[in-house]
């Protein structure tokens, strides 16, 4: 009879984690950086007269959006960010990720020249589908997605004013995401 008990207990015992499993979304990855600081940068905006560092968005909650013109997923969450930016005052910031394009790398341009043709495809492609970022900025080589752990585009961060990341989002941003999940935590990362 006891023969019979550990199988039947392991059996449940997958079964039960089986059951959690099925529960979670996978576009919910656990971040380790969730609740730490968020990693310092300072790179070059789309517009290319200045340069941007999480810094300068200290004292208020923001939003950190990567996106990347070749990106598929981005093009359906970007109406819903144009259309968020336009109802809400939270600052969006993009990071314009990995635009090199396999012809940029060809060309053997210098980086200067890289920088530039891809700071063309980025704003052509946000003036054709809208701009919800306050700025966006150029992150070539994916350094910066790196130190953020970007899976892949998109992927969203909410920042509190003291520069710690309080959530993180890999995937679409949807509408319901936004109502459920986003707004909520904004509007008690703002009392505090």
């Amino acid at each position: 009879m006891k023969k019979f008990l550990i199988p039947l207990g392991l059996f449940l015992g997958l079964v039960v984690f089986l059951a959690v499993g099925l529960k979670l979304d996978p576009r919910e990855i656990p971040s380790p950086l969730v609740n730490k600081p968020a990693p310092e940068f300072s790179l070059p905006t789309l517009s290319g007269d200045a340069t941007f560092s999480p810094k300068d968005m200290l004292g208020q909650v923001w939003m950190f959006n990567v996106w990347a013109t070749w990106c598929v997923a981005c093009r359906e969450e970007h109406p819903v960010l144009v259309a968020f930016a336009q109802k809400n005052s939270l600052p969006i910031v993009g990071l314009s990720y990995k635009e090199i394009q396999p012809q940029d790398a060809a060309a053997k341009a210098s980086d200067d020249v890289k920088l530039q043709l891809a700071r063309e495809r980025s704003v052509v492609w946000l003036k054709r589908h809208g701009n919800p970022y306050v700025t966006s900025v150029m992150d070539l080589d994916g350094r910066v997605g790196i130190n953020y752990g970007v899976y892949g585009v998109p992927e969203t961060y909410i920042i509190d004013k003291q520069g710690v990341i309080r959530y993180k989002r890999v995937g679409v941003v949807t509408p319901q995401l936004l109502a459920d999940k986003i707004l909520p935590l904004i509007e008690v990362l703002n009392k505090s």
